[in-house]
């Protein structure tokens, strides 16, 4: 079995998804890291440790969009790219069972 040919669209909604829990992933590290690090630095007046949760929820929020953004835009650009080196070398062989 060879794989011949990608379709782009598929691939870019793929690793988009993936990347979008990556991001998911990483906002979520971002909201507790941060909120820890604000209340161990101790109070800087009122707005110390909201500005640190804000910054965190905004994360958990911004992050997955960005990420799934990304890696929408790079699934298809890899996808183009493999298509054009398919049709020169003949693309990836695979045995199965």
């Amino acid at each position: 079995m060879i794989i011949k040919k990608l379709d782009i669209l598929s691939v870019g909604k793929i690793t988009g998804i993936i990347a979008a829990a990556f991001g998911l992933i990483a906002g979520l590290l971002l909201l507790v890291f941060g909120s820890m690090i604000a209340g161990l630095a101790g109070s800087q007046g009122d707005a110390g440790p909201l500005a640190a949760l804000g910054g965190g929820v905004v994360g958990v929020i911004a992050l997955p969009i960005l990420y799934g953004i990304c890696g929408f835009v790079g699934g298809v650009i890899q996808a183009l790219i493999y298509n054009l080196a398919a049709g020169v070398i003949g693309g990836i062989r695979i045995e199965t069972e």
